[in-house]
Order: C-alpha cells, then sequence, then structure tokens
C-alpha cells in the first residue's frame, strides 16, 4: 500500500537489476535511467570477491574496493557491484560513471545568487566555523541503510545567514563539480540544523568516493538528497528539480516513520 504522500519514498525504476545510480553517459533507458556497458563475468566475480575479503580485513582493503567500485560499479549493468558492502555498509553510486577529485588544498565552496553577500569558503575556512556533529542512520532509497553514520560539518543555517538570503529566495540549489548532479531544497527544510555541509565522515576527512572533501549531509531525508562533491550553493525563487527529480523521484524525499525515523518533515 501506498505511504501518505509527505513519506512516500521515491519512485524506483522498474527494470530488473537496474538500481537508480551509478549511471554513465550513454543511451537512455526505458526508465528513464542511463545504461552503462556490461563488464565480463570475471571482473565483477573480481570484485565480488574483493567485498568478502574487505568484511574480513578492514578498512584497509575497503578503501582499495571504493577504488575498484569507481571504476567497475558504473559499467556493471547486472547490479550484482551494488551488492557489496562496501566502504564500511555503503556503496558506490555516481552519476556521470567515474569519481571526480580536487584536492582540499584548492577547493572552495561558493554561496550565491539571491543572497545579499555572495561568499567563498575554503576548506580551512569551514574549519574556522562552529563545527555540528550528528549521528544518524543512512538510508538510500534502494533499500539499504548504514546505522549511526557520524557526519561532521558546517550546519547549512549558519552559511545561508552569513550569505544573507534576499527576501525573494524561497529555495536553494546545490551542484557537484561533477558537472552534472544537483540537488534542492526549500529554504525552510536548508535551515534545519539537521542539514550540514559535510567535511567529515565517520571521525574523518570524507573520502573522493564519498563525495569529499566536501558534500551535502541532508539527514532527515534519502541519501539521493545529500549531494556529493559540492561545487556551489545558489539560492533561487523557485524548487529547481534536482537530477533524480527529473528522473521520477520526489523533490521532498523524507525518510519518514515507515522506515523506523522519528525526525517530522518540515
Amino acid at each position: 500500500p501506498r505511504a501518505p504522500a509527505r513519506h512516500r519514498a521515491p519512485r524506483l525504476p522498474s527494470a530488473v537489476g537496474k538500481v537508480p545510480g551509478p549511471a554513465v553517459p550513454g543511451r537512455e533507458a526505458q526508465d528513464g535511467g542511463v545504461e552503462g556497458t556490461p563488464v565480463g563475468r570475471r571482473v565483477v566475480l573480481g570484485v565480488l570477491g574483493l567485498g568478502a575479503l574487505g568484511v574480513a580485513f578492514g578498512r584497509t582493503l575497503s578503501d582499495a574496493e571504493q577504488g575498484v567500485l569507481g571504476v567497475v560499479g558504473p559499467r556493471d549493468v547486472t547490479g550484482l557491484t551494488q551488492l557489496i558492502p562496501a566502504g564500511a555498509g555503503f556503496r558506490f553510486y555516481s552519476v556521470t560513471g567515474s569519481i571526480p577529485r580536487r584536492s582540499a588544498a584548492t577547493l572552495t565552496v561558493g554561496i550565491g545568487g539571491l543572497v545579499r553577500t555572495p561568499r567563498q569558503w575554503t576548506m580551512a575556512q569551514l574549519a574556522a566555523l562552529p563545527q555540528s556533529t550528528l549521528r544518524r542512520d543512512f538510508q538510500c532509497v534502494t533499500g539499504w541503510r548504514v546505522p549511526s553514520v557520524e557526519w561532521s560539518g558546517v550546519a547549512l543555517p549558519d552559511l545561508l545567514d552569513l550569505a544573507g538570503p534576499r527576501p525573494e529566495a524561497t529555495a536553494v540549489r546545490f551542484t557537484s563539480f561533477d558537472g552534472s548532479y544537483s540537488e534542492s531544497l526549500t529554504l525552510e527544510q536548508a535551515r534545519r540544523r539537521d542539514v550540514l555541509v559535510a567535511t567529515g565522515l565517520q571521525g574523518e576527512p570524507i573520502s573522493a568516493a564519498h563525495g569529499g572533501p566536501v558534500r551535502m549531509a541532508v539527514l532527515p531525508m534519502y541519501g539521493y538528497k545529500s549531494l556529493k562533491w559540492l561545487d556551489r550553493i545558489e539560492l533561487t525563487a523557485d524548487v529547481e528539480p534536482g537530477y533524480w527529480e527529473r528522473r521520477g523521484y520526489d523533490v521532498d524525499g523524507w525518510v519518514g516513520r515507515s522506515n523506523g525515523r522519528g525526525d517530522e518533515p518540515t
């Protein structure tokens, strides 16, 4: 049965073996996703074996595993690589079929659009602002969950206050330096204290495979709302549907009580 509208999960692709990401540039699939190039049986079996070793031997191998999945995963239309509990339970997703990388030493995050004072922050400047640390389950719309994930960074409302939204601003748009990924929130949603511009994950800097150096952590919503590889924040007059919303997902992606969460939607 369909959940109440405010907690309704985003529509999933209907084709067997496809999940919402990773996607690569190429032929559009009938379900609105993007089809990649198949990988060989030996490669897939090798990756599955690597996943088993990662469970057995811990973080060092898991980091190597993320690198392999970043290359193989986007071309695996079987969906098998998505079954690996890689990176401490997270699974790898990319809408461009790659892991974009920027140095933490040179990265800047900008905020502009309908603001009184456009701003840019380096990693060092973000670190000098008041920091928040929150622990929440991370829920993917495809069904997997990583319990009690520790996120750290700057609460988005603090950055919005520094920029000063203009009266006509009602929404916030986020763009990724991968060149394709985007997301949006209403301004009211963006002012929640559980929405972070995150620089830390599980007590360490966020790796490139996990969306670093800086990513969004929209903790009361499904994972697709927590944009990876954050480049720019822009205040807009209206909510602009993001990458996945343009492919049929809900704009308001609340996890909700049906998935064991108690935080109320805004």
